[in-house]
């Protein structure tokens, strides 16, 4: 469901809408669809708003809204110009027997606006234009000019209405055009708009703290920074107060200079989040905010919103959790490996005077977070994820993977970090929450059939939760949790954003959010702008913010899926372009999945390529010989040939 379509289901103003919805908006009104009852616009009550769903028979659907609703059929002759996937508004017809049914009125989303099209010649020497994501000919036009004319494997962007040719991205020859591709597919932005970047230019450069008086002075505290070596901006910065056992977790106060409704407010929330590929990130803020003011930088006073807990010294629990304006002045920015090595070896090797300082709390804070994680580990879980990184030249090629697994200073990082989330959480009963909901059993007996083919076996569990840990206990002793930690992943809901709190399954929280990087997550600043107005009483603000939350939950929900898939898009094109050219090689591979989507990933230098089988008796985690057989840049896809097994038994893997 769109965000708009949840508006017209809640009630919302018209100074709430965004301005993509206007149009919609203006024509629900000629329609007769909407009316305004208590201030509020809504959908009358012959009207549903819903996505179209449409079956192999051309029949379509408008799902119920509530259990009191039945599903409304849409016959092929009423759908208009509806397109199956777009968000819809359908009048009930009331006279037709049989099911419920509908008539499409208007379309307030499409599915598709444009499409990523290549031009190709199949088998038979026939020019085609492809749709680059499902590999279908689809058809484009451009004024003045004969699309054969073009370089075979020419990539452009297309109106999906008009078939016209909106842009020409390149070919798919050219390593650099996977930018383009992956940005594009997922509706990614990378450059800013004129306005925004008028706009972040006018901020102010530096902190004045006489400007800032009502503000909590924090500039005498010894906080720090502890990030990625490659990390550009500072969400986050840490002290901890020994004495009194209280954390402050200071973020940086991007809702500050970050006003609603500001070109820059409209773009981040178009956006919803940084996206990352190996050799660039696009940001969710133009770089003169993300990068500069905005980033809590060593040696400069900051603008923070910041969350002091202070915990029980027996139980960890804490005892009291507050949220203030500050302004902070970090003593040092640590990188990971940094801390790693800090904390190997004591920190015997510091001698700065300002660093001893710092290590004489951080080391005994990761003392705490040590027992903190194993606290938080009795309900929730420990999956083994592992990272891959990739690393691109200046061409854009590859140049080699590496696995990222955790080390003691992400420990020690994410435990303050859930701290806060979690106090953010309790704040509200209606809000902003980070939900995880439980997995069906039934899922998760689906993937023991599985596991049982290769010898794994389960037979006493209570619940999902009790399952799920019988399940890697067994792949422990196996030698294979990291594979089977993969399959359970798989097996779980997504994580996503809700205005009413349903508790993270996978940490074992009853209350969780994102608070701690506003800087790269719209939720975060919505949730600042809520505890704020909440600190504030600024009931107009709360009023707002909380009448808007569903449809800002599912927007930040469906960007987060969108920039994540953005990512991964890029890194298959990659790792298809590495495979291109071993094409007729052969691997050694281990089986990750089975049956008619058999995939393999191969056992090389490079890690993470992932090859499509054609199904072959292959069993669940088989160390087998595959050939690359072919590659599609395109849909960066890479098909394998089995050529045989390899002679090792599952617990020698």
């Amino acid at each position: 469901m769109s965000p708009f379509g949840i508006q017209l289901i809640n009630g919302f103003k018209e100074t709430d809408l965004e301005l993509e919805d206007k149009n919609s908006f203006q024509a629900l009104k000629q329609l007769g669809a909407i009316e305004e009852v208590n201030g509020l616009w809504k959908l009358k009550s012959l009207f549903r708003v819903g996505q179209l769903y449409v079956n192999k028979e051309g029949k379509g659907f408008v799902e119920a809204q509530t259990k009191e609703q039945k599903d409304l059929v849409v016959e092929a002759q009423d759908m208009g110009e509806a397109n199956p996937g777009d968000d819809v508004v359908v009048k009930r017809v009331i006279a037709r027997r049989g099911r419920a049914s509908a008539k499409v009125q208007l379309v307030i989303r499409k599915a598709h606006v444009y499409l990523i099209v290549y031009t190709n010649r199949n088998e038979s020497d026939v020019f085609e234009i492809l749709d680059l994501k499902t590999g279908l000919p689809t058809h484009a036009k451009m004024e003045g000019m004969d699309l054969k004319a073009f370089k075979l494997g020419t990539v452009m962007k297309v109106d999906s209405e008009s078939e016209e040719v909106l842009e020409i991205f390149g070919e798919l020859s050219e390593p650099m055009v996977d930018e383009k591709i992956s940005l594009a597919l997922y509706k990614r932005a990378n450059e800013f708009d004129e306005d925004c970047v008028t706009q972040a230019k006018e901020v102010e450069q530096e902190v004045t703290k006489s400007e800032h008086p009502t503000r909590v002075d924090l500039t005498d505290l010894d906080f720090c920074t502890i990030d990625p070596v490659t990390a550009k901006d500072f969400d986050d910065a840490i002290y901890f107060d020994l004495k009194n056992y209280t954390l402050y977790v200071a973020i940086a106060d991007v809702s500050h200079y970050v006003e609603y409704f500001s070109p820059i407010d409209s773009e981040a929330k178009r956006r919803g989040f940084t996206t990352y590929f190996p050799h660039k990130s696009f940001p969710m803020l133009p770089r003169e905010l993300s990068e500069n003011i905005c980033s809590l930088k060593p040696h400069v006073d900051r603008l923070a919103f910041v969350a002091k807990i202070e915990l029980d010294r027996d139980s960890l629990l804490p005892i009291k959790e507050e949220f203030f304006e500050a302004i902070i002045h970090s003593k040092r920015r640590f990188n990971y490996d940094e801390i790693d090595k800090i904390i190997e070896n004591q920190g015997a090797e510091v001698e700065k005077e300002h660093e001893k300082r710092i290590l004489d709390y951080l080391l005994p804070l990761q003392k705490i977070t040590q027992r903190l994680r194993k606290r938080r580990l009795k309900n929730g879980f420990d999956f083994r994820s592992e990272e891959i990184k990739l690393s691109i030249d200046k061409n854009h090629e590859l140049k080699g993977t590496a696995i990222e697994t955790g080390t003691p200073s992400h420990s020690l990082i994410e435990e303050c970090m859930l701290l806060a989330n979690q106090a953010s959480a309790k704040r509200f009963e209606y809000g902003i929450f980070r939900i995880h909901t439980p997995p069906q059993l039934s899922k998760l007996e689906e993937l023991l059939e599985d596991l049982a083919t290769i010898g794994l076996f389960v037979k006493d569990y209570e619940d999902s939760p009790t399952l799920i840990r019988a399940i890697q206990k067994e792949a422990e002793k196996m030698g294979i949790a990291p594979e089977v930690d993969s399959m359970i992943i798989k097996s779980l809901k997504q994580a996503s954003y809700s205005a009413n709190n349903e508790g993270h399954f996978g940490l074992g929280f009853s209350h969780y959010s994102h608070f701690t990087s506003p800087i790269r997550r719209y939720s975060d600043l919505i949730l600042h702008r809520l505890i704020k107005a909440d600190l504030k009483a600024d009931e107009e603000q709360n009023e707002y913010l909380l009448r808007n939350i569903e449809p800002l939950c599912q927007r930040v929900s469906e960007l987060e899926r969108e920039s994540t898939k953005a990512e991964w898009d890029f890194r298959d094109r990659k790792l298809a372009r590495w495979a291109e050219k071993r094409i007729g090689q052969e691997f050694k591979a281990h089986v990750v999945e089975v049956g008619e989507n058999a995939k393999a990933v191969l056992v090389d230098e490079v890690e993470g390529v992932t090859v499509n089988l054609r199904g072959e008796n292959v069993m669940l985690f088989d160390e087998i010989i595959v050939r690359i057989e072919s590659v599609s840049i395109a849909m960066a896809k890479i098909q394998g040939e089995f050529v045989a097994k390899c002679n090792k038994e599952i617990t020698e893997l």
